[in-house]
């Protein structure tokens, strides 16, 4: 007499996942091959699954990336103490940010796209908002000086990030370089005097002091 048969697993049905080992395995993707290389297609490959099967957890790439800086806010940002003078507060606020954001590799690539914003990091653009207003601007500059603080923080990593590979890439004369070592100083009399110094003088670190001279300029405005 023959034994029953096991019952047979269903074919095709992709394993279950979670939204934290979607979040894990993107994380992964990223740190090792950069952000350009993330594609749903390709995360679902990694996970074993289907691009399908991963919709059930996030819409797209952007909400992924959403996702994805709000797993490193969340792990990184710590709040600081803050002051107590409004302006310290801000200056504290912003540069806390900066401090995480600069320490990860591959955030720069998304910073550029401004709709991308992390909840865990709303706490301290509540405080940046919050300390612009009780130095005496109102709701709506306050918000507009958060965003010059935003593209100025934004900016500055991207920038030196950028230039940082290039560097590390190549080591040849950069077209600037190039351009600087002919200046004519009758027609160009002040970039001539400074153009040797010009690379380790742009290479210096001076987002504190650039932050404060910001911070001061947007409270003229009240």
């Amino acid at each position: 007499m023959s034994q029953p048969s096991a019952p047979r697993k269903p074919r095709g049905r992709p394993p279950r996942i979670s939204r934290e080992e979607v979040v894990e395995t993107a994380r992964r993707i990223i740190d090792t091959e950069g952000v350009d290389r993330l594609t749903m297609r390709r995360l679902a490959t990694e996970i074993g699954s289907t691009p399908m099967a991963l919709y059930h957890h996030v819409r797209n790439k952007e909400e992924l990336l959403v996702l994805l800086l709000d797993d490193y806010a969340a792990r990184t940002l710590q709040r600081p103490e803050l002051p107590a003078e409004p302006r310290e507060r801000v200056v504290v606020a912003a540069a806390t940010i900066h401090e995480a954001l600069a320490a990860c590799p591959w955030i720069v690539e998304v910073l550029t796209a401004d709709d991308l914003m992390s909840t865990s990091a709303l706490w301290f653009v509540e405080q940046i908002v919050d300390g612009l207003i009780r130095c005496g601007l109102s709701p709506e500059q306050a918000v507009h000086g958060y965003r010059a603080i935003w593209y100025y923080t934004a900016g500055e990593i991207v920038v030196r990030r950028t230039a940082t590979r290039r560097r590390t890439d190549d080591d040849r004369p950069t077209y600037r370089e190039q351009v600087f070592a002919a200046l004519d100083p009758t027609e160009l009399p002040r970039l001539a005097q400074v153009a040797n110094a010009w690379a380790p003088l742009t290479a210096e670190d001076t987002y504190a002091p650039g932050l404060r001279a910001l911070v001061d300029g947007l409270l003229v405005t009240r």
